[in-house]
């Protein structure tokens, strides 16, 4: 296999991370950006961003295996769904501000399959312990060779524009006189 700047980064990495960058690697190439412990794919299989990453998180669902592989789309989550999210699984992150979720699992097809069951959860087609159950098949059809759709890629188009910059809760004028009476206080 030929060195890499990427692969060069990757063989001080610990085994649980390097081989799973290495799936990234192989899949998309060279990464867009990288540091000593971060690789990143700029809009590579529907997703916004990929990244693999140096730290490893150790996470039992569905059964023991490393996290270390990210997968980042534009997706508005309402807040009352987030609580649901982290009941189906851990991994799954949402950042309302930026209007992205993702995923952190060892490859991306897990990825897909965690992707894709938020949608569901967020769309009203499973609840979280439906979208549990699921994804426990879909890793057992993957096992017996089975199709495994939700872990093929996207199953719905991630569009743009979901940032939620939240609500001024606080006026220019309620900043300047909380200014004022901190001189107050000082002088």
């Amino acid at each position: 296999m030929p060195r890499t700047p990427a692969t060069e980064i990757i063989e001080r990495w610990p085994k649980e991370s390097a081989e799973a960058a290495q799936l990234v690697i192989d899949a998309h190439g060279e990464p867009d950006e990288f540091t000593d412990t971060l690789l990143v794919w700029y809009e590579v299989s529907g997703c916004k961003r990929v990244m693999a990453s140096k730290a490893f998180f150790a996470h039992n669902f569905p059964v023991p295996h490393n996290d270390s592989v990210t997968s980042v789309i534009d997706y508005a989550v309402p807040p009352e769904a987030v609580g649901a999210l982290a009941t189906f699984d851990g991994s799954v992150m949402v950042d309302r501000t930026a209007g992205e979720v993702s995923a952190r699992c060892h490859d991306e097809q897990a990825n897909f399959l965690a992707l894709n069951l938020v949608n569901d959860i967020v769309t009203g087609a499973k609840d979280p312990q439906q979208a549990r159950e699921y994804y426990s098949k879909e890793f057992m059809d993957y096992r017996r060779k089975l199709p495994t759709p939700y872990m093929e890629q996207l199953r719905f188009e991630p569009v743009e524009g979901t940032a939620d910059p939240d609500s001024r809760t606080l006026s220019d004028q309620d900043l300047e006189q909380a200014a004022a009476e901190g001189k107050e206080r000082q002088g």
